[in-house]
């Protein structure tokens, strides 16, 4: 699917690391790897504000829609509408709904049907591909 914002592999590399990105960045964003449950810095995060694509700055979630799943991995209840695109994702064996930006692709993480709010789901992100900006 092509989005808005395109860029080759290479300009992604550089721009992730203009931007000093978690290392891993680019293969989670650009390959859909997934980090370490326990070890992205915004798994335990919890300032005001709002998370963005680390690759476009693309607003994706507000703060307040976060919540401690205890999967390891930030999760939130609600995104912005519009910032998100959803794909089916059969890898590893198993049926989930893969989440990336919907403005240059990149990978997000998963969105499941089990989360504890009244939307009742828990987009579970890599640390890697958000960026925090506070309020």
């Amino acid at each position: 699917m092509t989005h808005p914002i395109q860029k080759t592999d290479e300009q992604w590399r550089q721009l992730l690391a203009d931007k000093h990105a978690e290392p891993g960045a680019f293969e989670v964003t650009r390959h859909a790897a997934t980090e370490r449950p326990f070890t992205g810095k915004y798994e335990q995060h919890w300032a005001d504000g709002s998370y963005h694509c680390v690759c476009c700055g693309a607003k994706l979630f507000d703060a307040n829609t976060k919540f401690d799943a205890g999967c390891g991995w930030p999760s939130f209840s609600l995104a912005i509408p519009g910032a998100i695109e959803e794909r089916r994702d059969v890898s590893h064996g198993m049926v989930r709904v893969e989440t990336v930006c919907a403005h240059c692709g990149a990978h997000l993480g998963h969105v499941f049907p089990d989360g504890p709010t009244d939307t009742g789901l828990r987009y579970c992100m890599n640390s890697a591909a958000l960026d925090f900006e506070a309020k």
